[in-house]
């Protein structure tokens, strides 16, 4: 949760500077800089087409699988964080997962992709661990005040300049996206 919530603090903080890659999103000629111009993160979200948001939740939720297979942990010598294995342990791309489940090699890992911490001493690597874990809690806190600065403006003292939001934080779609199955029923929902 903490290295999520350390992406998602990231990302609002680039997201509301309006800081933009060039080039199109899609091939119908939306651009980075069009999603850009909704407002702020959550506007932003909003105006992806509902293909995008499919997308990226799917990348997402193939991650979290990838992550959870017992498989692919067991084949890298660890084991899953509920049968005694290290909580946050992510397996590597290489080896098993690129040899079982990938047509393509993939260089770099999710964790430590640039091997800073091979080589490291167990003290050094403890330390990055608490830092890590540290880090994750106050970037759990810090994107949470984000979302109800945005969701309730004054809300959270000294976050007045976060642009407010008037969509729904919390659901992931939003009407334009009602084509999808069961969006209706969940826009419903936060009606009542």
């Amino acid at each position: 949760h903490g290295r999520v919530a350390m992406a998602a603090f990231v990302g609002f903080c680039v997201q509301s500077n309006g800081i933009v890659i060039p080039g199109q999103l899609t091939t119908s000629g939306i651009t980075y800089a069009d999603i850009a111009a909704a407002g702020g993160p959550g506007d932003q979200w909003d105006a992806l087409p509902t293909w995008a948001k499919v997308q990226i939740i799917c990348a997402v939720g193939f991650l979290e699988v990838i992550g959870e297979l017992s498989p692919v942990i067991e084949a890298n010598g660890e084991k899953h964080y509920v049968k005694g294995g290290k909580p946050g342990y992510y397996p590597p791309f290489s080896g098993f997962f690129n040899e079982q489940y990938w047509p393509h090699p993939l260089p770099l890992n999710l964790y430590d992709p640039f091997n800073f911490m091979k080589n490291a001493s167990p003290e050094k690597k403890a330390k990055g661990l608490v830092a890590e874990i540290n880090n994750g809690r106050l970037a759990m806190i810090g994107i949470m005040g984000f979302c109800a600065a945005s969701k309730v403006p004054g809300s959270v003292p000294g976050l007045q300049f976060i642009t407010p939001y008037a969509g729904e934080p919390m659901g992931p779609f939003s009407e334009i996206d009602s084509a999808l199955p069961m969006v209706t029923g969940m826009l419903e929902l936060f009606k009542q």
